[in-house]
């Protein structure tokens, strides 16, 4: 099953480098026809789209690879790194979008308005990448993916700097040519702020940042319905790139058979892992009742 929805994210993100590669083509064509630095910029947001997209189908290979001597705990954390790298080029991006458009604002150069090609090229570049953003994300949370969530709000990012081109273009058509290069700026901005979000997530799942309250607390109403007698004297989970590992501490009756509690603990060990597909282990420990 798990090779499968790998099968899965590959084939949709393969799809989806496909798709930017012609908007990052058609973009820098009609941009630079019709002088708009707004359209010029949102095109090299889509070929950093291409380059990000790219790295998530290496994570999606790499972190579904079965655990072996040297990574008994398996490569699941190799989707938080990719996420971070995708960061990194996205603040590059962002940084390089944001210089031009400065640079284009303080030239002495007369500012050309841009022809209206750049709003039609604008308008098929919003209804694409929010499409492809709706189709990303179904995937990414039917995966569990956080590379692929990560290049869903990247595709959100650039359908958002597409209506940024838009207004740009169409202010300065109509005697503010001005916000062409200023729109480019706002889109920089944008594409930065993505970036450091995209790096804050990655960074949590490196750190084995715990999972959110809402599951944590399923989690324990699960292990608490499994046996009347129970109590939870210490419970911890961590995020371990797209899955979750569990260790709790629970207390028992001190004079039940061995056997009894052995079956206490497979039950619970089998209904957290079966119910909560992200949990790749649930580690049980139990201790007596004073």
């Amino acid at each position: 099953m798990k090779k499968i929805f790998q099968n899965i994210g590959v084939r949709v993100s393969l799809i989806t480098v496909i798709i930017n590669f012609l908007l990052f083509v058609l973009k820098l064509v009609f941009g630079i026809i019709s002088h708009s630095k707004a359209i010029v910029s949102d095109a090299f947001h889509s070929l950093s789209d291409v380059i990000t997209t790219i790295a998530v189908i290496v994570g999606l290979i790499l972190s579904s690879k079965a655990a072996d001597e040297r990574h008994p705990y398996g490569h699941e954390k190799i989707e938080a790194l990719v996420g971070i790298i995708l960061a990194f080029v996205l603040l590059l991006s962002g940084i390089s979008i944001g210089y031009i458009g400065f640079a284009n604002i303080i030239s002495s150069k007369e500012i050309v308005v841009p022809g209206v090609s750049a709003l039609v090229v604008a308008i098929i570049s919003i209804l694409v990448k929010e499409g492809m953003f709706q189709y990303t994300i179904r995937v990414a949370k039917k995966l569990s993916s956080p590379s692929m969530k990560a290049d869903a709000w990247h595709h959100r990012s650039d359908a958002l700097s597409s209506v940024g081109s838009f207004i740009g273009v169409f202010l300065a058509r109509i005697g503010y040519p001005i916000f062409d290069p200023i729109c480019s700026i706002l889109i920089a901005i944008l594409i930065i702020k993505c970036a450091v979000e995209i790096f804050l997530d990655g960074t949590n799942q490196m750190i084995d940042t715990s999972c959110d309250s809402t599951l944590n607390k399923e989690i324990i109403d699960t292990i608490l319905a499994c046996y009347e007698n129970i109590e939870i004297s210490d419970f911890k989970t961590r995020m371990f790139g797209s899955k979750c590992y569990i260790d709790v501490e629970i207390k028992l009756q001190g004079d039940m058979p061995l056997k009894e509690v052995h079956n206490i603990v497979l039950n619970i060990h089998n209904k957290v892992e079966e119910k909560f597909k992200m949990v790749k282990h649930c580690n049980i420990n139990v201790i007596p009742f004073e």
